[in-house]
């Protein structure tokens, strides 16, 4: 068989071109929305019918096009954004690739109408599949406005593959939403069948994200603000992050910036995962609006032809940057962190709690003596050898008391109070100036011995000591494990960790962290190599190591039905103001609430 090969025609390629970049009707409108941008608009009205299958249109005040290159700015690869390589690595602007519009005259009815600020007339350009009329004279105000009908009407196929009109019109909204969250100094209006969904004032970055997300949503999140100073330059990230205790099992209100740029990138998503580890619980979802900027350089955005994700040139230390950032956010103790609201649960609203000083004086309770630290318990049956010396390792061995605190009684600026009883061996009840505070003592207090035991680990200056193994755990590896071993090999010493290469497809591991001494060595090396590999770094240790940490802590946590004295409970209550992350256990549920006094006069109907 003689192969024929020919050049296949532009309407085809503009076709096949927008097969990649408009998969749907809110795909086009993101990309005319990010032109609207790029041109310095203030003001964009978006006309939706039908979901964006029949119309969409695009109205905004930005810089315009001259009438003499308006064919051009629907040809494709024509752009005004980038001129060469260095352009294209230094890229700031949303469009470079000078395919969109030229992708969607190809599969729809466009009409283009624009004036520049110096032009004393618009002029308007119309295409069909791909066909051009002649520019003409159009009456218009100075900016662009573009029309698209009948998406898809040449493509049946792809047609055939869009939802309903409902689903098209949410996907549209969504997309409005993302753009707007980041671009708060743009006025925006969106209409759907000649139904207003969206109208957006300019206001500040706090101001839009309460408007598109909520209230509610900006007042259950933690800020998030950090930089850093890298070889290549500055490095920083801004915006907030949902509070565990408010998390939701959706994952749909997560948006990543990166210089500006909505994308989905793993490397950032795993580092937010990280840093929610053990706060988040396992059926809960992380929510956040988060805004990375990276040196233009080091970030490469011609990667999707949505341009939907990025690749960065060093993914480990932005890996390693966001982490910690977002684990700072939510690494507030008791004291400093808002009060978890109890009213939501129980009423489905937000109580808005006042400053302790606008509130009743504190009733302190009758037993105001002073009482120590909480301190672990001792256990009931004598614990494993290895738990008695991990806790020695600690600094202080099961049943070892603290010092004594003294405490003034009258002091009322105590977040959570004092205690007043105990409930079923399980819960403490305490009063403060707010109201009544609910605390679940063994999961507070596993949170407490879990933090000592970290902070412990890091004093010793982020090295992990090791434990030789008498016999080296040998296992197969595969290419890429074994070149992950040799490249990070100072890496694996640093986390404790000896593992090279014994032969053609071979690894040895000869030591492992001293506190997965237990654990599988083979099977520990590979989950390491995984992530280093993956990320540029390894969670896959930490992950482990944390997980033992948090295993000792409940079980070396007060348990239930354990009878507490006044001065254990209000030690308790000291220790959860002074430990980070004190709001959730381990496992990322709750350790208390907070109920108002106007909550319990509504429990109760008073003022009815």
């Amino acid at each position: 068989m003689t192969l024929n090969i020919r050049a296949l025609p532009d309407l085809l390629i503009n076709q096949i071109a927008a097969g990649e970049v408009i998969e749907r009707p809110a795909a086009a409108l993101k990309e005319l929305l990010e032109n609207s941008i790029d041109a310095g608009a203030t003001q964009v009205d978006i006309e939706l019918r039908a979901g964006g299958t029949e119309l969409i249109r695009v109205t905004d005040n930005g810089s315009g096009i001259p009438a003499a290159q308006l064919a051009l700015a629907l040809a494709r690869h024509a752009t005004s954004k980038i001129a060469s390589l260095d352009d294209l690595e230094n890229v700031a602007s949303f469009g470079f690739r000078g395919e969109a519009l030229a992708s969607i005259a190809a599969v729809a009815r466009v009409a283009l109408t624009s004036r520049t600020a110096d032009a004393e007339n618009g002029a308007r350009i119309e295409a069909d599949s791909g066909t051009l009329t002649e520019v003409a004279p159009a009456a218009a105000k100075p900016g662009t406005q573009i029309t698209v009908s009948a998406l898809f009407h040449n493509t049946p196929a792809r047609r055939k593959f869009l939802k309903t009109e409902g689903t098209e019109n949410a996907h549209a909204l969504e997309a409005v939403r993302r753009l707007a969250i980041v671009h708060p100094d743009v006025a925006i209006s969106l209409t759907h069948n000649s139904r207003a969904s969206l109208s957006l004032p300019k206001q500040s970055g706090a101001a839009r994200v309460a408007a598109v997300l909520s209230d509610t949503w900006l007042t259950h999140a933690a800020s998030v603000s950090a930089s850093v100073l890298t070889d290549a330059g500055e490095m920083s990230i801004r915006g907030w992050v949902v509070r565990p205790a408010y998390a939701a099992a959706a994952r749909d209100e997560q948006y990543l910036y990166v210089n500006n740029r909505y994308v989905r990138d793993r490397t950032i998503a795993h580092a937010i995962k990280e840093a929610l580890r053990d706060v988040l619980h396992h059926d809960k979802s992380a929510s956040f609006v988060l805004f990375l900027s990276v040196p233009a350089a080091q970030v490469d955005v011609n990667v999707h032809p949505a341009k939907s994700e990025v690749r960065f040139r060093q993914s480990q230390a932005v890996h390693q940057f966001v982490r910690h950032a977002v684990a700072k956010a939510l690494s507030a103790n008791a004291a400093d962190a808002p009060a978890v609201d109890a009213a939501q649960k129980l009423f489905g609203a937000t109580t808005h709690y006042a400053p302790v000083s606008e509130n009743l004086p504190l009733q302190i309770n009758e037993n105001r003596t002073p009482y120590a630290a909480f301190a672990a318990p001792s256990f009931q049956n004598p614990p494993p050898t290895d738990m008695a010396r991990m806790m020695q390792m600690f600094g202080r061995d099961s049943g070892q008391s603290a010092p004594q605190v003294l405490e003034d009684p009258t002091h009322h600026a105590h977040p959570l109070g004092y205690a007043v009883a105990q409930l079923h061996g399980i819960y403490i009840l305490a009063q403060n100036a707010a109201g009544l505070v609910l605390v679940d003592m063994h999961a507070a207090h596993e949170r407490i011995v879990y933090e000592r035991m970290k902070a412990q680990i890091d004093v010793a200056g982020g090295a992990i000591a090791a434990q030789q193994l008498l016999v080296p755990a040998v296992f197969h590896a595969e290419a890429l494990e074994l070149a992950t071993a040799t490249e990070a090999s100072e890496f694996l010493q640093r986390i404790g960790m000896d593992v090279a290469p014994i032969g053609v497809n071979q690894l040895a591991v000869r030591s492992v962290p001293l506190l997965l001494a237990r654990a599988d060595a083979a099977m520990l090396a590979r989950d390491v190599l995984r992530d280093i590999a993956k990320v540029g770094t390894s969670e896959a240790l930490a992950a482990k190591q944390e997980a033992l940490l948090s295993t000792m802590a409940c079980h070396a946590a007060v348990r239930a039905n354990r009878n507490l004295t006044t001065p254990e409970m209000n030690g308790l209550l000291r220790e959860m103001e002074s430990t980070e992350r004190a709001n959730q256990c381990n496992h990322g549920r709750p350790t208390w609430y907070q109920l108002s006094l106007a909550d319990l006069d509504k429990l109760f109907q008073r003022g009815r």
